[in-house]
């Protein structure tokens, strides 16, 4: 319990982020530098108009050099802000690029994974019995269709009819299923009885 308790919390800040950190320190100071700057400025070419109207040249115009280094400073002063901003992009940049590169990576994992509990040999094994299987239903299909004869195919008509009939019609079986069943029995065709032609009946004398 005693070192459970005790361990520390993993901390998430990385050394990137740290020097992301202090990268924007650097920044805001020298914007906060950069503003005492620009009201100094401000100051300085006040003074420096007064000190011209109470005809005081020299010293307006000693006071103005230094106007001017300070100016020089701001501009190297901004220059330093926009590298440091320049470094910070870069970074943050650089740790989405290794977020990216970290899921790729996971992502190869994965499909390696996949790869080895599925090989190219298992799916062409796989798709040659589904094309196997196919072509033995293609083979079935064709000897059944081919020995049915026509009589075959009336009875399979009835008995559909007569599967669709209520269930009160179903005590009857169809006349050309017996006579076929019969015949079938007896060891030889049995064909239902023509009806004769009139016409070919002999003369009643």
């Amino acid at each position: 319990m005693g070192n459970l308790f005790s361990r520390k919390k993993q901390s998430r800040v990385t050394e990137q982020d740290k020097a992301i950190l202090q990268l924007k320190q650097q920044r805001d100071k020298l914007r906060q530098y950069q503003k005492r700057i620009t009201q100094q400025l401000e100051r300085e070419r006040a003074i420096a108009r007064q000190l011209l109207r109470d005809g005081k040249k020299e010293r307006a115009k000693l006071l103005l050099k230094k106007k001017r280094y300070r100016e020089q400073l701001l501009d190297k002063t901004e220059n330093q802000i926009t590298s440091l901003e320049r470094m910070v992009q870069s970074i943050e940049f650089t740790q989405i690029e290794m977020k990216v590169m970290e899921g790729l990576q996971f992502g190869n994992e994965c499909l390696r994974k996949m790869h080895q509990v599925m090989s190219i040999e298992e799916v062409e094994r796989i798709l040659d019995e589904t094309q196997e299987a196919v072509e033995y239903q293609r083979q079935i299909d064709e000897l059944l269709a081919g020995s049915l004869t026509q009589e075959d195919e009336d009875a399979v008509l009835e008995e559909l009819d007569a599967i669709t009939q209520p269930a009160g019609s179903l005590l009857t079986a169809p006349t050309s299923l017996v006579l076929t069943g019969a015949g079938r029995a007896a060891g030889g065709p049995c064909r239902a009885p023509s009806r004769q032609d009139p016409r070919k009946s002999p003369r009643q004398g």
